[in-house]
Parts: structure tokens; C-alpha cells; sequence
């Protein structure tokens, strides 16, 4: 279980990684854009993205 979820850390860091690596700026511009949401708005892409992937995993698991 433990190697899992060091595996599943590790991808999600690769996939992180990509955005600022290949296009700094429109990452950079991305998070100007994100300043500038309310914090409803912020706490609703978390929610939307964690119901997102615990869909995911219920559907590969």
C-alpha cells in the first residue's frame, strides 16, 4: 500500500512539473489569473478536482 501511494505521489509531482517546464509563462499567467478568484471560488475548483479524482480512481480501481 505504501509503494502505491509513493508511486501515485511521485506521478502526480511529474505531472505537476510539466506546465512550468514546458510553458513558464502561461503557468505564471495561469496563477496571476488565480490570485485574483475568490476563496469560494478557489475551495470550489478543490472540490470539483478532488470529486473528479476519487471518480477516477473508483472507475481504474
Amino acid at each position: 500500500m505504501t509503494d502505491n501511494i509513493l508511486l501515485a505521489f511521485a506521478l502526480m509531482l511529474v505531472l505537476e512539473g510539466l506546465m512550468p517546464f514546458i510553458a513558464p509563462n502561461a503557468w505564471r499567467d495561469t496563477f496571476r489569473r488565480l490570485i485574483e478568484l475568490s476563496d469560494g471560488q478557489i475551495r470550489f475548483i478543490g472540490l470539483t478536482s478532488m470529486i473528479a479524482g476519487l471518480i477516477l480512481i473508483m472507475i481504474f480501481k
